[in-house]
């Protein structure tokens, strides 16, 4: 029986995390500019997709 990946399991989980903290963080980034007047929204959706153009086949960190 194959042993189980830890690393991999744990690099899964941190990914899940840092992309719920993101999304969180553009919600409120999002609800504060619509406080404001919703002059960000556009913006928003602008970086959504450039985000996920670039997620798909992205495993590593960008900063490399």
């Amino acid at each position: 029986m194959a042993k189980p990946n830890y690393q991999y399991e744990k690099r899964q989980r941190d990914l899940a995390k840092k992309q719920k903290q993101e999304e969180k963080r553009r919600q409120k980034l999002a609800a504060k500019a619509a406080e404001e007047g919703g002059a960000a929204s556009p913006e928003d959706s602008s970086d959504n997709t450039a985000e996920a153009a670039a997620t798909p086949g992205n495993q590593t960190a960008p900063d490399a």
